[in-house]
């Protein structure tokens, strides 16, 4: 009778409460109050379902109980926190960027932009495409596309009659004396403002707009395996020896086709037909993530067929979740490793915590820190845009130079990739990439989004957004990372170059205007990296936090499902060129440091002599037969 009365009870308290909660606040909402959302559209943006933590799970795909204390915070949809408070003004119809100090205008994007950086080919002899290949995709794994697909497909009119009636729309003016279109009649650029948990209905308009991301803020892929398990069972998961659905096409293994409308609209019948029908849609915008994309879909295939040889007795369930958590591993470990040493310096991030100079466990995890990304870091990454590579070289795998394509025609246009996938990857490892400076590519400065706007300049879009994101000035930014107090041009003279400085009083009447954007596109790099100082503050301050903040994070040895010593040592050994020499295309050589271009001490070698994980390190003993029984 007593259990009777226990299960009613549980059963009145579950309608009573339910396990809907709003994604901005986490304030637990009734089944009518989510109703309510369906009703007004809103339920996508707005609310999150959660069901209870349990401690010893492991990490959930929607990113919720990541922190049992904030079990609602670092899921998807819910907001970021800010390193500085935001600045703005208030207009008539809400929250607009911040004047001047003056109480005038901000300068036009385009015009700073035009004036502080060159355009021009530089390419880097150090680095190959690879890297930028890359962080495209690593920051996929915290942001979403919306905004570029926004303006892209649903809102291109933003420099039309239609666009100034359009409160979405914010296009950016090009000044009659532009450089380049003072001899076109282009006088704008179509732009939107970023998706906010505002403009999405969530909060009301007395709040400060807040950006909304569809990503969890873990470095865990979501942007691979979706961020909602009901998602990943229909398009992603075969149900089968733990492995992700898949297709063979020409001998290659593909991520599934969609067959029906997709967002691949730059692809070109006939031949170009392949879009990717994944749990993220993500996946068929930029090239680099659409690479990245495609062998990381392989590699988990390749692990977990692997896994299920030496452990027969595994199910489905364990094959795949193992297998996911080994894949984030070997990518995090590329992350930190591999990739922020050499742009930030090893020593730099070994003195501040963020990587170890050790191979064993470490254990830092502290559960009052919320496992959230602050909005300034997956902007600051925007910075990367000036070392971005316009022009794609293919090459086959002797090293011979077949063709080139432009990196802003890739967009939306699986495809095409599809279809050279081969060349691109050889090119990958071979191409340099550009140089660290403040020339930009042309195509990037002009161009950027091909086919789907008559011209665009991605540097303007960001250095606009990060006016529309509420950015606080530079120099609060340099005050926050190094303790100084600036009052004049004068203070920034041991961060910048002279003849730069004059490029800022020329744009900039007061030095509290300067935008964080401008500062890091001008200012002098950290000591030991080719990154600048204040990218490398607000970058490694975020790659710290989330090491500590995330109660599953692949170094720790107490978190749920933790890995082994021997298995930990075994992630610690992958590399891109192992990644590449698993399941690159065409990749039988390659040279050891595939973010390095080939030569003295990085010779291409055999694939046979990159090393790989021993997945014997996962082999579960009980599995064996009894010969006894």
């Amino acid at each position: 009778m007593l259990l009777v009365f226990f299960i009613g009870f549980l059963t009145c308290c579950s309608a009573l409460f339910s396990n809907y909660y709003e994604s901005y606040t986490g304030k637990r909402i009734s089944v009518e109050e989510f109703k309510e959302h369906v009703k007004r559209n809103t339920s996508f943006w707005c609310t999150n379902e959660i069901l209870p933590c349990n401690p010893h799970e492991g990490r959930r795909l929607d990113g919720s109980c990541n922190n049992l204390k904030y079990f609602t915070i670092g899921a998807s949809h819910t907001p970021p926190y800010r390193m500085l408070p935001p600045y703005y003004s208030k207009g008539p119809m809400g929250f607009e960027p911040k004047l001047t100090k003056g109480g005038e205008e901000m300068p036009l994007p385009r015009a700073v932009r035009t004036s502080v950086l060159l355009e021009g080919h530089i390419p880097n002899l150090e680095f190959t495409h690879m890297l930028t290949h890359f962080l495209v995709f690593i920051v996929g794994d915290f942001v979403s596309l919306q905004d570029t697909v926004t303006y892209i497909i649903w809102k291109p009119y933003c420099c039309s009659e239609r666009g100034k009636k359009d409160y979405a729309c914010v296009p950016n003016s090009i000044p009659n004396d532009d450089p380049i279109h003072r001899f076109s009649d282009i006088r704008c650029l179509n732009m939107t403002r970023p998706e906010s948990f505002q403009s999405a209905g969530c909060t009301p308009n007395t709040t400060v707009p807040e950006r909304a991301v569809s990503g969890t803020p873990a470095f865990d892929l979501s942007h691979v395996y979706g961020s909602s398990m009901k998602v990943l069972n229909e398009k992603g998961r075969m149900f089968q020896k733990g492995l992700l659905k898949y297709e063979v096409e020409n001998g290659k293994i593909w991520p599934p086709s969609t067959k029906g409308p997709n967002l691949c609209y730059a692809n070109q019948p006939p031949r170009e037909t392949r879009c990717h029908d994944t749990p993220e849609d993500g996946l068929n915008t930029i090239l680099g993530g659409n690479l990245m994309a495609v062998w990381i879909w392989r590699y988990h295939n390749a692990i977990a067929t692997a896994l299920g040889g030496v452990n027969p007795c595994w199910d489905d369930d364990r094959l795949f979740f193992t297998t996911r958590e080994i894949v984030i591993a070997s990518i995090i470990q590329i992350f930190y490793y591999e990739v922020l040493p050499l742009i930030m310096g090893r020593e730099n991030l070994i003195n501040d915590g963020v990587i170890s100079p050790d191979l064993g466990f470490r254990d830092i995890y502290d559960d009052s820190l919320a496992p959230q990304i602050s909005i300034e870091y997956p902007f600051t990454w925007r910075w990367m845009h000036t070392v971005q590579e316009g022009n794609v070289k293919l090459y086959d795998s002797k090293g011979y130079h077949l063709n080139d394509l432009k990196l802003v025609n890739m967009t939306l246009r699986t495809g095409y990739v599809a279809e050279n996938i081969d060349g691109i990857t050889q090119g990958a490892i071979r191409q340099p990439m550009a140089k660290f400076d403040n020339a930009v590519d042309f195509d990037m400065a002009e161009v950027v989004l091909g086919p789907h706007q008559r011209a665009s300049d991605v540097f303007t879009n960001d250095l606009a957004k990060n006016r529309y994101f509420f950015l606080a000035p530079y120099i609060k930014y340099r005050e926050y990372c190094f303790g100084e107090r600036i009052r004049s041009f004068d203070d920034l003279s041991h961060a910048f170059e002279p003849e730069r400085i004059e490029l800022l009083k020329e744009k900039y009447k007061d030095v509290e205007d300067i935008d964080l954007l401008v500062g890091m596109w001008l200012e002098k790099y950290i000591p030991g990296g080719t990154v600048p100082a204040t990218f490398y503050c607000i970058i490694a301050h975020q790659q710290l936090r989330s090491v500590v903040s995330d109660r599953h994070w692949y170094e720790r040895p107490n978190r749920p499902n933790a890995f082994t010593l021997d298995q930990l040592l075994e992630i610690r050994k992958f590399t891109i060129a192992g990644l590449l020499c698993a399941v690159g295309d065409s990749i039988t050589e390659v040279q050891p440091k595939a973010f390095l271009r080939a030569g003295r001490g990085n010779e291409m070698i055999n694939c046979k002599d990159i090393q790989q994980l021993n997945i014997m390190a996962w082999r579960d003993s009980s599995c064996r037969k009894n010969p006894f029984g």
